[in-house]
């Protein structure tokens, strides 16, 4: 009984791709505590509405993508190509997921907040998803996407969704989903080919990805450093955390194009570009922690 249990949570947790949930829920609470003020119980039904949300678009992006799934090597293990779980499951589930982090959201944020979710997941499973196979730079418009929680999580503690504190962050988010997606794609670039994708490594040489990596890169780092001058953050520690941070992921990613013969690890330099981000919110949040007290 116990062994079924764990693998129905394992299933579930593969369907729902509740890693980058979590992320996605993270960012929402970032946006709950700069318009907040801080911490408090408000912050919780808004993040677990976004988090099943995301679950449920993640579901449907399994239904979506099944087929190319299934001759990719880092995705034909997942349920629906290795048969765990039959497509209909999966729809229900989905169904399931989305139809409570709407209502979560619709009582706990407002009409505001609800559409923002939900465009959050017509944009993800009604315009990236078919987009990635039309076009290698559908990573571009696919960024729409991580703007949108930390808005949602802004919203639901008070926050005007046209403050330009709120428009800034959800910018950065946008900016640094780029080169997020774009590395994935290049560490996955060849897989995507085989199952009929197409990828920006069919495209361009070694030398132009490198210099297009570090671009959207460095404009990552360079949104960050705005964020102070719109008075998101104001104290101390938080301002030179996110500039020092800024220099930090610069200097790493201009060994791409001031060392040649440097090689391009795209998993590398994900999870770097990824730290930066998590730096960010780190030092947002402790801003408001700080002035709170």
């Amino acid at each position: 009984m116990i062994r079924k249990l764990k693998t129905a949570l394992v299933l579930l947790a593969e369907l729902g791709k509740v890693r980058i949930t979590f992320a996605v829920s993270f960012t929402t609470i970032t946006g709950y505590v700069l318009a907040a003020g801080g911490f408090n119980s408000g912050m919780v039904l808004p993040t677990f509405g976004i988090f099943l949300l995301a679950c449920g678009s993640s579901a449907l992006n399994h239904f979506q993508e099944q087929t190319t799934d299934a001759i990719m090597e880092r995705t034909k293990h997942r349920p629906l190509p290795s048969k765990q779980v039959s497509p209909l499951a999966v729809i229900l589930i989905a169904l399931v997921w989305v139809i409570s982090g709407s209502w979560i959201l619709a009582e706990t944020t407002g009409f505001i907040g609800l559409q923002l979710g939900l465009l959050a997941l017509l944009w993800y499973n009604g315009i990236y998803t078919p987009l990635k196979r039309k076009s290698a730079f559908a990573v571009v418009p696919g960024s729409v996407i991580g703007a949108i929680p930390p808005a949602v999580g802004w919203v639901a503690a008070g926050g005007s969704v046209s403050d330009p504190r709120i428009l800034l962050i959800s910018f950065f988010f946008f900016i640094w989903q780029v080169p997020h997606f774009w590395l994935l794609s290049l560490k996955y670039g060849h897989q995507y080919e085989k199952a009929g994708l197409p990828s920006v490594t069919s495209l361009y040489s070694e030398s132009q990805i490198k210099r297009m990596t570090f671009v959207w890169t460095a404009a990552t780092a360079v949104t960050a450093t705005m964020i102070p001058f719109f008075g998101v953050v104001s104290t101390l520690y938080p301002i030179l955390f996110i500039l020092l941070a800024a220099l930090w992921l610069i200097g790493t990613f201009s060994v791409l194009i001031f060392r040649t013969a440097s090689e391009l690890n795209p998993g590398n330099y994900f999870m770097k570009i990824n730290y930066f981000a998590l730096l960010v919110m780190v030092s947002l949040i402790l801003d408001s922690v700080l002035k709170a007290v």
